[in-house]
């Protein structure tokens, strides 16, 4: 069962084609870096990929790269985005479109995002996104202003039913100065560029020099790789209103259609119970949080915890937790690893009732909290070591937290601790329990502890809390 926000109830999923699903999801506009609110939706749509797979579904999975025509208004005024980040960088605005491309592309490596089947440029596509609007305009759906070609959303009755739009309310409250647009709702297709002015991103096309929209670059590429109708289409809750509601209606446009079977959001990461945004001014990067220590699959974690449809508040303490929390499970998982030498490489079959159980949690519109809570349960548990781990590798298939491939990081031990460290080891040996303890205190104070073992001594760097 998944969401549908287009029926706005949950739905059975069955694809289009038996055994294989298309699903695209809206990527980044890089004119900047992402922020971690960008990618707590970029993880739920990873989720959902290894939910499908994990059901034993090909995905072909298309995301696309806006690096033109997302203007800084969805009112279709203010300045490209890019060509705003070019001015802020002072770099060209094809440089910054390479820069914080490749920046997004290594986060989402951080972060143990599976990499798209097709990474799709805007810029790359300009001769598709000019022949979509053609088809439209051909079709009777556009008109000319002096900035540009719009869509006339008032021939469609049903505009805005992703948003469940009130059309009437919005004409009747607008507070924006339309200029030649004859709807509130209607939005730009191609934008002229200004007379005089020579863009660093502008294209020649049938209607005048000028570049494309932000939404018809998502209905463009879309269908070029997936088709006219397709599986699913995700994106964040912001995209519902406007961008969404409009790659809708240009597709059912141009080709009768709403583009995808199922609409699918993930919900804001909030910062301070606000809406993390870069137009806000400061906002965390994945970076950020790797500059004061953090695992970037901490976060990843702590985006397991809360529902995709829920909105997160992002703290300190909250991701403190969730570090902790991802220890102590690779640990656990570890540990099971060095259960016995008879597991091997081969840990045996996953127990088919917790499999089962973990089935449908990840199937009930991809409820991770509670498939995090099974994970813990089964590391909790009475299961033979072996069953235990191979259990918690297969939920890991969903998870991606490299359960399997950590391991503690070994710390080389000084020479004076260690000699410290072999001297108690020999007064124990000799039952010389007081010299035995004045060294232990010794290795204490000099920021050591000694663990005794039956097969012998470890030792471990006493941390202390930051706290």
């Amino acid at each position: 069962m998944l969401y549908d926000n287009y029926a706005r109830e949950r739905r059975r999923f069955e694809p289009l084609v038996a055994g294989a699903v298309g699903l695209y999801t809206c990527g980044p506009t890089v004119y900047d870096y992402q922020h971690i609110g960008n990618f707590r939706t970029f993880l739920f749509e990873d989720l959902l990929k290894r939910v499908l797979e994990w059901n034993g579904y090909v995905v072909r999975h298309v995301m696309n790269i806006t690096d033109v025509g997302h203007l800084t208004s969805d009112a279709d005024t203010g300045e490209d985005k890019m060509e705003k980040g070019a001015r802020r960088t002072g770099k060209t605005a094809w440089e910054i479109a390479q820069l914080y491309t490749e920046s997004f592309i290594d986060d989402m490596a951080r972060l143990n995002i599976e990499t798209p089947s097709v990474l799709c440029r805007a810029t790359d596509h300009i001769p598709e996104q000019i022949a979509f609007i053609t088809d439209i305009e051909k079709n009777g759906f556009t008109y000319r202003t002096t900035d540009g070609i719009y869509f006339n959303t008032s021939l469609q009755p049903d505009y805005g039913f992703l948003a469940r739009l009130d059309k009437a309310g919005l004409e009747a409250g607008k507070r924006v100065e339309l200029g030649e647009k004859k709807s509130i709702t209607d939005f730009a297709l191609w934008k002229f560029s200004a007379p005089g002015e020579q863009r660093q991103m502008e294209w020649e096309s049938p209607w005048g020099t000028g570049f494309p929209g932000w939404h018809v670059e998502c209905s463009a590429m879309a269908q070029k790789y997936l088709g006219d109708f397709f599986d699913i289409h995700c994106g964040g809750e912001d995209h519902i209103p406007v961008h969404h509601t409009n790659e809708i209606a240009q597709t059912e446009a141009r080709v009768g259609t709403r583009l995808a079977n199922f609409w699918m959001h993930a919900y804001f990461l909030l910062s301070n119970d606000a809406k993390m945004a870069k137009s806000a001014g400061e906002f965390l990067r994945l970076q950020s949080l790797i500059d004061r220590g953090y695992d970037p699959l901490a976060y990843r974690y702590l985006c397991l915890t809360a529902h995709y449809r829920t909105q997160l508040n992002f703290t300190w303490d909250a991701l403190d937790a969730a570090a902790k929390g991802l220890d102590r499970l690779r640990g656990g998982v570890f540990a099971l690893g060095e259960a016995g030498a008879n597991f091997g490489a081969n840990f045996g079959d996953p127990d088919a009732g917790y499999r089962e159980r973990f089935t449908a949690e990840i199937n009930d519109d991809l409820n991770l909290p509670r498939a995090l809570a099974l994970a813990w349960e089964v590391l909790r548990g009475f299961l033979a070591a072996g069953t235990k781990k191979a259990t918690l590798l297969e939920f890991d298939r969903i998870f991606g937290l490299g359960l399997g491939a950590w391991a503690p990081k070994t710390e080389s031990i000084p020479e004076p601790i260690a000699a410290l460290a072999a001297a108690r080891a020999a007064a124990r040996q000799s039952r010389q329990w007081a010299e035995a303890d004045r060294l232990r205190a010794e290795i204490q104070a000099a920021g050591w502890d000694m663990e005794d073992r039956a097969d012998g001594y470890a030792l471990k760097r006493i941390t202390v809390s930051s706290k």
